[in-house]
This record gives structure tokens, sequence and C-alpha cells, in this order.
């Protein structure tokens, strides 16, 4: 099945559009481990045509990150025709995505993200404006159904494959169960079997074995990384190994896994410089790195005091100092 972007294996490794996490620095950290294809924030359609700096900040992207989706949520057609139309002319992405998967409130309030699901015609609308507003391939990422009662998955895709759609990404959950329960990976399967067009299968991907297993039970064209990645970048090297019937890479110890995460912080500080802000921010990356590391409560009690990215390297060297002087 061929992707609408170039991608370098039969199976491509996704990392997902995630708010707060999916920036430009964790996108290259991530291309590095192997990642194939990342996607941007979901970027309000809306705030990019009312040019919300803050949400074209969202937008921007290196050319290291590239083949790059940049996602947009929202609820009106013709607006969500003309946000695309702003992102291809002034950013050139690979392609545009589409949210109608992301259960937070503040989003499906106004039908956006997930909410659109209550109104498939409204899908296929948007779908179809967008596709017809901009020479990029337009993707899709969507959820299950709003509810158990419009559970159904296939008919959505179904939906978005004949406005347009040239791929398909199922996180099968309902909005209403948000993150609860188990993703049901048969109906990306079922999916999988109704289009035409490459199906990626997102949700519960923890390890690289679960992406073997999700490959193997679906038989998805291509897998989506989120919330496993979170101080774990190098799941998607694990992961490829595993597709390609490689021994599964070890975890890295300690000062390795520091290592990554102090390049991910200097890749932070080269892109937004090195501010109080920057540093508030990076403390939820720094809480991901270190667990599971001896003393890591400690540790990361110090890190998520800091106040400056130049406190990492510091703490860092002062943890793993007694096990270098042994």
């Amino acid at each position: 099945m061929a992707f609408p972007f170039p991608v370098r294996y039969d199976v491509p490794l996704f990392l997902a559009p995630m708010a707060g996490v999916s920036e430009p620095p964790f996108r290259r950290l991530c291309r590095s481990f192997g990642a194939d294809v990342v996607v941007s924030e979901f970027l309000s359609g809306e705030g990019l045509r009312r040019g919300a700096k803050s949400v074209h900040d969202g937008a921007f992207f290196t050319a290291e990150e590239r083949p790059i989706g940049i996602q947009l949520f929202g609820a009106d057609p013709d607006g969500m025709a003309e946000a695309a139309h702003l992102v291809a002319r002034h950013y050139a992405p690979d392609f545009i995505d589409l949210n109608f998967g992301c259960p937070v409130k503040k989003v499906v309030r106004r039908n956006g993200g997930s909410g659109c699901l209550k109104d498939l015609d409204l899908v296929r609308h948007i779908v179809e404006a967008v596709r017809s507003a901009v020479g990029l391939p337009v993707t899709v990422k969507a959820r299950s159904g709003w509810d158990e009662a419009t559970r159904d998955p296939v008919e959505i895709a179904l939906r978005c494959q004949d406005a347009g759609a040239a791929m398909f990404t199922l996180h099968p959950r309902t909005r209403t169960q948000m993150y609860s329960g188990n993703a049901r990976w048969d109906e990306i399967a079922r999916v999988k079997a109704a289009l035409e067009i490459p199906v990626v299968g997102n949700g519960d991907i923890k390890t690289a074995q679960d992406v073997l297993a999700m490959r193997r039970e679906t038989g998805c064209d291509g897998i989506m990384i989120a919330r496993g990645s979170f101080g774990n970048p190098w799941l998607f090297a694990q992961a490829r190994a595993l597709l390609e019937g490689r021994a599964l890479p070890p975890e890295p110890e300690p000062d390795g896994r520091l290592a990554v995460a102090l390049r991910h912080a200097e890749l932070q500080v080269a892109i937004q410089g090195d501010s109080r802000r920057t540093a508030i921010e990076f403390r939820k990356h720094l809480g991901w790195y270190t667990r599971g590391l001896p003393g890591a409560a400690a540790l990361r009690e110090r890190l998520l005091r800091i106040e400056s990215m130049a406190e990492v390297e510091r703490t860092f060297r002062e943890y793993l100092q007694p096990a270098l002087a042994g």
C-alpha cells in the first residue's frame, strides 16, 4: 500500500501528534532513533486563520523532521480549508492531517476533534473542503466513534476515504472512553480490510513487542506511537529491530538514558533558548526520562525544581558521579 509521502520502510513508524510533547526538539530526537514520519501538535484551524502567533509557532519545523504532517482541528469546513491553505502556502509540510480524535473537553466543546464524529456528514465536508484547498495529501486521524452508540470505525474510515483522504489512522477507542480500557485492535484490522488507502494503527503501544503484535494482529500498513515514546525515544529503534527480525536492542543504562535526555535538552535550548519558561516546560520530559532509575524519586525531586536548562547537565553529573567514581 503506497503512502502519500516518501517512506523508507514497508511498515513505517509514526510519532503521534501530542500537545506539549510533539514539538520540534522531540520530533527531531525521535527521527534520529528511527521514527519514519512525525506529526505536529494539533493546531487550531481558527487560530491559524486569526494569525495567533502561538498557533503559527506550532507549525514551525526543520528540514531534518521530514516527512512531517501538520495536524489541524476544527469544525467549520470553510475555515479548515482556509487554515490548510495557509499552512500549505507558508510552511509546506509533506501532508495535512485532520484531527477527528482529540477527546479533550476544550476541543470537543466546539465540536472539534472527536466531537466531529457525532456528525459524519460534517467529517466528510471537512475532508472534502481541505482536499480541494491544498495540493498536498490530506490524511485523517480519528477515534472509533463518539460513544458506544455511534461506534463504527469502518463507516468513519470509508467516509474519509470517499472524501479524498490519502491515509487513515485509527485510535480504536471512543471519545467517551478517553484513555480507559483497552484499544480494540480488531477494529484496526476491520478498517484495514475495508480501505484501499494506507491504514495506520494507534493505541496501547508501550513497547517494541506491542508494535510487532499490532502489525501481526491487524495487518496495518504503519504504526503510530504516542505516549509510549515519553522519555523513551529509543522505542522506535527497538521496534524497527523486531519488525526486521533482529534481536531486541537492550534498554540504555542510566548514563545512556541521561545522555539522551541531555541531547533532548540541548535541542530544546537551540530552538527555544535557555529561559525559565523553557526549563519549566521541559520538567515533564525529565520526569519521564528518569522513571525506573535507581534513586529516581530523589533525582526527580531535584529536576522538577530546575529554573534553567543549564541546571540539567549539572544535576545529571552529580547523580552519576558515584557511579563514575566507582
